[in-house]
Protein backbone atom coordinates (compact mmCIF):
# COMPACT_ATOMS: atom_id res chain seq x y z
CA UNK A 1 0.00 0.00 0.00
CA UNK A 2 1.30 3.57 -0.98
CA UNK A 3 1.77 6.06 2.17
CA UNK A 4 -0.78 8.50 1.74
CA UNK A 5 1.53 11.02 0.35
CA UNK A 6 2.64 9.22 -2.46
CA UNK A 7 -1.40 9.02 -3.09
CA UNK A 8 -1.89 10.62 -6.67
CA UNK A 9 -3.67 13.85 -6.41
CA UNK A 10 -6.69 12.64 -8.08
CA UNK A 11 -7.72 10.21 -5.19
CA UNK A 12 -8.15 13.67 -2.78
CA UNK A 13 -11.62 14.13 -4.20
CA UNK A 14 -14.23 15.78 -2.10
CA UNK A 15 -16.02 13.88 0.48
CA UNK A 16 -19.64 14.03 1.52
CA UNK A 17 -20.80 10.37 2.48
CA UNK A 18 -18.97 8.28 4.76
CA UNK A 19 -19.94 4.27 5.41
CA UNK A 20 -18.55 2.85 8.93
CA UNK A 21 -19.04 -0.77 8.25
CA UNK A 22 -20.24 -1.00 12.39
CA UNK A 23 -22.75 -0.64 14.50
CA UNK A 24 -23.47 3.12 15.72
CA UNK A 25 -21.70 3.40 18.97
CA UNK A 26 -23.14 5.69 21.66
CA UNK A 27 -20.70 8.40 20.96
CA UNK A 28 -19.37 8.45 17.49
CA UNK A 29 -15.45 9.14 17.02
CA UNK A 30 -15.61 10.84 14.02
CA UNK A 31 -18.78 13.37 15.48
CA UNK A 32 -16.34 16.33 15.00
CA UNK A 33 -14.98 15.44 11.78
CA UNK A 34 -18.49 15.24 10.62
CA UNK A 35 -19.43 18.69 12.05
CA UNK A 36 -16.06 20.41 10.54
CA UNK A 37 -16.35 18.96 7.36
CA UNK A 38 -19.94 18.81 6.92
CA UNK A 39 -20.29 15.23 6.26
CA UNK A 40 -22.97 12.34 6.35
CA UNK A 41 -21.84 9.57 8.18
CA UNK A 42 -23.79 6.97 8.54
CA UNK A 43 -23.02 3.64 10.66
CA UNK A 44 -24.36 0.19 9.35
CA UNK A 45 -22.53 -3.15 10.75
CA UNK A 46 -21.81 -5.68 7.80
CA UNK A 47 -21.96 -8.92 10.13
CA UNK A 48 -24.04 -9.85 12.87
CA UNK A 49 -24.16 -12.89 15.44
CA UNK A 50 -27.08 -15.35 15.48
CA UNK A 51 -27.62 -18.07 18.31
CA UNK A 52 -27.93 -21.81 16.96
CA UNK A 53 -31.64 -22.70 17.88
CA UNK A 54 -32.36 -25.36 20.44
CA UNK A 55 -32.83 -27.94 17.49
CA UNK A 56 -29.28 -27.03 16.20
CA UNK A 57 -27.72 -27.21 19.61
CA UNK A 58 -29.22 -30.50 20.26
CA UNK A 59 -27.33 -32.04 17.22
CA UNK A 60 -24.15 -31.67 19.06
CA UNK A 61 -24.74 -33.73 21.72
CA UNK A 62 -24.01 -31.73 24.89
CA UNK A 63 -25.79 -31.11 28.09
CA UNK A 64 -24.08 -27.98 29.72
CA UNK A 65 -24.55 -29.52 33.51
CA UNK A 66 -22.92 -32.35 32.96
CA UNK A 67 -19.51 -29.77 32.87
CA UNK A 68 -17.83 -28.84 36.50
CA UNK A 69 -17.13 -25.34 34.72
CA UNK A 70 -17.43 -23.08 31.90
CA UNK A 71 -14.69 -21.13 30.45
CA UNK A 72 -16.02 -17.76 28.73
CA UNK A 73 -14.27 -15.72 26.01
CA UNK A 74 -16.67 -13.39 25.95
CA UNK A 75 -20.24 -11.67 26.63
CA UNK A 76 -21.43 -12.95 23.77
CA UNK A 77 -20.75 -16.46 24.99
CA UNK A 78 -22.25 -16.22 28.35
CA UNK A 79 -25.41 -14.64 26.57
CA UNK A 80 -25.87 -17.64 24.42
CA UNK A 81 -24.62 -20.30 26.93
CA UNK A 82 -27.25 -19.28 29.32
CA UNK A 83 -29.78 -18.54 26.51
CA UNK A 84 -29.45 -22.19 25.64
CA UNK A 85 -29.62 -23.72 29.30
CA UNK A 86 -33.13 -22.05 29.63
CA UNK A 87 -34.13 -23.02 26.20
CA UNK A 88 -32.89 -26.91 27.08
CA UNK A 89 -33.97 -26.43 30.82
CA UNK A 90 -30.87 -26.69 32.40
CA UNK A 91 -30.32 -26.12 36.19
CA UNK A 92 -26.37 -25.51 36.39
CA UNK A 93 -25.13 -26.67 39.80
CA UNK A 94 -24.41 -23.99 42.13
CA UNK A 95 -21.05 -25.47 42.25
CA UNK A 96 -19.76 -25.07 39.04
CA UNK A 97 -17.24 -22.81 38.09
CA UNK A 98 -16.71 -20.02 36.02
CA UNK A 99 -13.37 -19.08 34.40
CA UNK A 100 -14.03 -15.37 32.59
CA UNK A 101 -10.96 -13.93 30.10
CA UNK A 102 -11.48 -10.57 31.48
CA UNK A 103 -12.72 -8.80 34.70
CA UNK A 104 -14.95 -7.09 32.52
CA UNK A 105 -16.43 -10.64 31.25
CA UNK A 106 -17.33 -11.40 34.96
CA UNK A 107 -18.98 -8.82 35.76
CA UNK A 108 -21.27 -9.58 32.90
CA UNK A 109 -21.73 -12.82 34.22
CA UNK A 110 -23.82 -11.26 37.33
CA UNK A 111 -26.67 -10.75 35.14
CA UNK A 112 -27.07 -14.49 34.79
CA UNK A 113 -26.18 -15.69 38.23
CA UNK A 114 -25.89 -15.09 41.67
CA UNK A 115 -22.47 -14.29 41.92
CA UNK A 116 -21.94 -14.68 45.50
CA UNK A 117 -23.40 -18.66 45.21
CA UNK A 118 -20.80 -19.05 42.40
CA UNK A 119 -17.06 -19.70 42.13
CA UNK A 120 -15.57 -17.12 39.30
CA UNK A 121 -12.55 -16.57 38.25
CA UNK A 122 -10.66 -14.24 35.62
CA UNK A 123 -8.06 -12.91 33.67
CA UNK A 124 -6.35 -9.44 32.69
CA UNK A 125 -6.96 -10.33 28.62
CA UNK A 126 -5.34 -13.92 27.71
CA UNK A 127 -5.35 -17.23 29.00
CA UNK A 128 -2.43 -17.59 30.14
CA UNK A 129 -3.57 -14.89 32.43
CA UNK A 130 -5.72 -17.31 33.69
CA UNK A 131 -3.07 -20.50 33.52
CA UNK A 132 -2.47 -20.84 36.90
CA UNK A 133 -5.61 -21.12 38.32
CA UNK A 134 -6.67 -23.42 35.10
CA UNK A 135 -3.88 -25.55 35.96
CA UNK A 136 -4.73 -25.56 39.94
CA UNK A 137 -8.46 -26.60 39.33
CA UNK A 138 -7.21 -29.21 36.03
CA UNK A 139 -7.44 -32.48 37.72
CA UNK A 140 -10.41 -32.04 39.35
CA UNK A 141 -12.78 -30.40 36.24
CA UNK A 142 -14.30 -31.12 33.29
CA UNK A 143 -14.14 -27.64 30.99
CA UNK A 144 -16.55 -26.95 28.18
CA UNK A 145 -15.86 -23.81 26.34
CA UNK A 146 -18.91 -22.11 24.37
CA UNK A 147 -17.75 -20.75 20.93
CA UNK A 148 -18.58 -19.37 17.86
CA UNK A 149 -18.12 -20.47 14.35
CA UNK A 150 -14.82 -18.46 14.17
CA UNK A 151 -13.48 -20.66 17.02
CA UNK A 152 -11.46 -19.41 19.95
CA UNK A 153 -8.18 -20.37 18.53
CA UNK A 154 -5.56 -19.48 21.21
CA UNK A 155 -8.06 -20.94 23.88
CA UNK A 156 -8.31 -24.40 22.17
CA UNK A 157 -4.47 -24.40 21.41
CA UNK A 158 -3.57 -23.54 25.03
CA UNK A 159 -6.16 -26.47 26.70
CA UNK A 160 -4.88 -28.80 24.16
CA UNK A 161 -1.40 -28.45 24.78
CA UNK A 162 -1.51 -28.34 28.62
CA UNK A 163 -3.93 -31.45 28.62
CA UNK A 164 -6.94 -30.25 30.19
CA UNK A 165 -10.44 -32.45 29.99
CA UNK A 166 -12.40 -29.91 27.98
CA UNK A 167 -14.72 -29.63 25.33
CA UNK A 168 -15.30 -27.22 22.89
CA UNK A 169 -19.02 -26.44 22.08
CA UNK A 170 -21.06 -23.95 18.95
CA UNK A 171 -23.30 -22.00 20.30
CA UNK A 172 -23.32 -18.87 17.81
CA UNK A 173 -22.22 -17.80 14.76
CA UNK A 174 -20.86 -14.98 12.98
CA UNK A 175 -22.71 -14.20 9.47
CA UNK A 176 -22.85 -11.49 6.86
CA UNK A 177 -25.79 -9.26 7.24
CA UNK A 178 -28.08 -8.56 4.84
CA UNK A 179 -26.61 -4.93 2.77
CA UNK A 180 -29.68 -5.70 -0.18
CA UNK A 181 -30.93 -2.46 0.24
CA UNK A 182 -27.47 -0.68 -0.20
CA UNK A 183 -26.97 -2.08 -3.85
CA UNK A 184 -28.15 1.44 -5.53
CA UNK A 185 -26.28 3.90 -2.66
CA UNK A 186 -22.57 4.87 -3.13
CA UNK A 187 -20.66 6.69 -0.47
CA UNK A 188 -17.01 8.04 -1.12
CA UNK A 189 -15.70 6.44 1.69
CA UNK A 190 -16.23 2.97 3.24
CA UNK A 191 -14.22 2.15 6.63
CA UNK A 192 -13.36 -1.31 7.24
CA UNK A 193 -12.15 -2.79 10.65
CA UNK A 194 -12.44 -6.53 10.07
CA UNK A 195 -11.51 -9.05 7.22
CA UNK A 196 -15.18 -9.93 7.67
CA UNK A 197 -16.69 -6.83 7.07
CA UNK A 198 -14.94 -7.53 3.13
CA UNK A 199 -16.28 -10.77 2.97
CA UNK A 200 -19.22 -9.64 3.57
CA UNK A 201 -18.80 -6.92 0.92
CA UNK A 202 -18.40 -9.56 -1.17
CA UNK A 203 -20.90 -12.02 -0.34
CA UNK A 204 -23.77 -8.98 -0.60
CA UNK A 205 -22.30 -7.60 -3.89
CA UNK A 206 -20.25 -10.28 -5.84
CA UNK A 207 -19.89 -7.72 -8.44
CA UNK A 208 -18.39 -4.53 -6.47
CA UNK A 209 -16.05 -2.90 -8.60
CA UNK A 210 -14.45 0.15 -6.61
CA UNK A 211 -14.49 2.80 -9.08
CA UNK A 212 -14.24 6.38 -7.14
CA UNK A 213 -14.85 4.74 -3.89
CA UNK A 214 -11.94 5.04 -1.53
CA UNK A 215 -11.24 2.85 1.48
CA UNK A 216 -10.38 3.11 5.26
CA UNK A 217 -8.91 0.26 6.54
CA UNK A 218 -7.45 -0.67 10.14
CA UNK A 219 -5.42 -3.93 10.53
CA UNK A 220 -2.90 -6.11 8.77
CA UNK A 221 -5.45 -8.57 8.12
CA UNK A 222 -8.18 -6.16 6.85
CA UNK A 223 -5.84 -4.61 4.56
CA UNK A 224 -4.63 -7.97 3.27
CA UNK A 225 -8.47 -8.89 2.58
CA UNK A 226 -8.88 -5.72 0.60
CA UNK A 227 -5.81 -6.56 -1.31
CA UNK A 228 -6.74 -10.07 -1.90
CA UNK A 229 -9.81 -8.45 -4.10
CA UNK A 230 -7.52 -5.89 -5.88
CA UNK A 231 -8.49 -3.17 -4.21
CA UNK A 232 -6.80 0.05 -3.17
CA UNK A 233 -6.27 1.52 0.46
CA UNK A 234 -6.49 4.58 0.53
CA UNK A 235 -6.89 5.94 4.54
CA UNK A 236 -5.35 3.88 7.34
CA UNK A 237 -4.08 4.44 10.83
CA UNK A 238 -0.43 3.70 10.77
CA UNK A 239 1.30 4.10 14.88
CA UNK A 240 2.46 5.79 16.66
CA UNK A 241 2.49 8.82 14.03
CA UNK A 242 -1.06 7.73 13.39
CA UNK A 243 -2.69 5.61 15.65
CA UNK A 244 -6.18 5.78 14.77
CA UNK A 245 -8.61 5.80 12.21
CA UNK A 246 -9.63 9.46 13.62
CA UNK A 247 -6.85 10.77 13.13
CA UNK A 248 -6.19 8.92 9.34
CA UNK A 249 -9.52 10.00 8.46
CA UNK A 250 -8.69 13.91 9.32
CA UNK A 251 -5.45 13.79 7.72
CA UNK A 252 -6.93 12.74 4.34
CA UNK A 253 -9.82 14.84 4.42
CA UNK A 254 -7.23 18.19 5.27
CA UNK A 255 -6.55 17.54 1.36
CA UNK A 256 -9.68 16.19 0.16
CA UNK A 257 -12.09 18.83 1.36
CA UNK A 258 -9.33 22.12 2.30
CA UNK A 259 -11.10 24.82 3.75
Amino acid sequence: MAAESQLPQDTYKPVRTILVSQPEPERSPFAKLEEKYGLQIDWRPFIEVKGLSEKEFRKERIRPDEFTAIIFTSKLAIEHFFRLCKALRVEMSQDTKYYCMTEAIANYLQKFIVYRKRKVFFGQRTIQDLGPTLKKHRSKEKFLLPTGNLGSEFVSQYLEENNFDWTPTLMYRTVSADLSDLEEVFYDILIFYSPLGIDSLYENFPDFKQKDTRLAVAGRKTTAAVEKHGLSVHIAPNPPEVPSMGMALERYLKKSNPK
